[in-house]
């Protein structure tokens, strides 16, 4: 290559050193740099042999590092993790390049996610799961915001969660989601629900679905272009409503025995005449609340089991789901690693994250991440290119040799060998 170039358009400028960071630690070696204009007569440099092998730029990152940089994000902030990976590895991984691994991941995950999305609406999902009865359950959690994004939305915003599952499993005295699938973001309505059907159907054949059944907070966003589902509201919300805005516990006992038994015509009425029955303003707006939330969502206040309909069955050693797992699950999937601990994020960091949380949380982060390759950082750039071939002799300094952060074993003559620059320079192979 460095024969057949054009020698008139790229200028030799001598070798580079760069490094392959791998959980083995970094794999050093050199590739022949070029110098070259563009159509402005922009002077730059090109690396030929990287162009054709696909590795233009430098910091690269083997799959199973950054996987390992990922998979901690997902439970510890940036600093704590690379802290645990440095201590891991003995690479010299700082938190900036901990963030950097995690959003470069992320962004291919919700790159990825948009390419599922756009097959789902094509109806060409990649999903091979058969499935007659699909679950959904969806909530939002509110996140502060940081830097141009908080001036551009305010202090908080609330992050879209969705989960869909075939049924639930039984693991010992602990009950499970089975074939879980999820997806956060904060996305609109619309793109939030393609991304979701995306999602979906790169694991379930959407077309041997009968039936879904949704389960969802009231809010405007989760009913959306979810016609065909069979909605309920969450019976957490639903009875955490009674508790809250009605103040009287007689009245309380008897709001919930008219739900359980199916009287939902009479249980708004009671609403509705003990709006006047109280003389407290503050009552009264809490108890009118409480019927508008309950008129709004009047179709999904019985649940679907108790309606007497007949359903599809689950699949072949599952137990069908009453639904109203979204709580621990947002906590599971955001709540405990994005909310709290003064953390502020910007729109697209926290997408980023998401998308890892939702693939880790699941149990299909590592095959994901090994499909989209290696992880290579732009900004990670371990020496300027700027340089004249004779001022760069052939090994720039001793760069990182694996064991400043290790312990060398106690072993005669161990710190010697581990110390050398050259195999070559070794005693059992001097005479050699």
């Amino acid at each position: 290559m460095a024969e057949t170039r054009d020698k008139k358009q790229y200028r030799d400028k001598g070798k580079r050193r760069t490094v392959l960071k791998t959980i083995m630690g970094e794999v050093e070696f050199s590739r022949r740099v070029y110098e070259t204009e563009d159509e402005t007569g922009r002077k730059f440099h090109v690396y030929l042999l990287d162009e054709a092998l696909g590795l233009d730029r430098p910091g690269q990152m083997s799959p199973m590092l950054s996987e390992l940089v990922a998979t901690a994000a997902c439970e510890s902030t940036y600093r704590e993790t690379a802290r645990q990976v440095s201590e891991l590895t003995g690479q010299t991984i700082s938190h900036q390049t901990a963030w950097s691994i995690t959003q470069e991941a992320g962004g291919r995950i919700r790159a990825r996610e948009e390419t599922l999305a756009a097959q789902a609406r094509q109806d060409k999902g990649t999903g091979k799961l058969e499935s007659k009865l699909l679950y959904e359950e969806a909530d939002g959690i509110w996140l502060k915001l940081q830097g141009k994004d908080r001036k551009a939305y305010g202090p908080s915003r609330e992050m879209k969660a969705a989960i869909a599952y075939s049924g639930v499993k039984q693991n010992g005295k602990r009950r499970r989601l089975a074939d879980k699938v999820a997806c956060a973001s904060f996305d609109n309505v619309k793109d939030f629900i393609g991304r979701k059907e995306g999602v979906i159907a790169s694991v379930y054949c959407t077309d041997e679905i009968e039936l879904r059944v949704l389960n969802g907070d009231g809010a405007n966003w989760i009913t959306a272009n979810n016609e065909a589902a069979v909605y309920q509201l969450d019976p957490f919300h639903r009875n955490r409503a009674i508790r809250e805005y009605v103040n009287d516990p007689e009245l309380q006992d008897l709001m919930i025995d008219l739900l359980y038994a199916k009287d939902i015509d009479k249980l708004l009425a009671v609403i509705e005449a003990s709006v006047n029955s109280t003389i407290e303003p503050d009552e009264q707006e809490k108890r009118q609340r409480l019927l508008d939330y309950f008129s709004n969502n009047k179709e999904g206040l019985i649940p679907y089991y108790r309606r007497g309909e007949k359903m599809p069955p689950v699949n072949e050693g599952l137990a069908p789901a009453r639904c109203g797992s979204m709580e621990s699950n947002i906590f599971t999937l955001i709540g405990n690693r994005m909310k709290g601990r003064r953390a502020c994020w910007s729109i697209r960091g926290a997408d980023n994250l998401a998308a890892l949380l939702c693939l880790k949380h699941t149990g299909r982060l590592a095959d994901v991440l090994t499909t989209l390759g290696p992880i290579v950082l732009a900004d990670y750039d371990p020496m300027p290119v700027g340089f004249r071939p004779r001022e760069v002799p052939e090994r720039v300094g001793k760069g990182y040799n694996g064991f400043k952060h290790a312990t060398i074993p106690d072993i005669p003559g161990a710190k010697e060998m581990l110390g050398m620059k050259s195999l070559a320079k070794m005693p059992f192979l001097a005479g050699s």
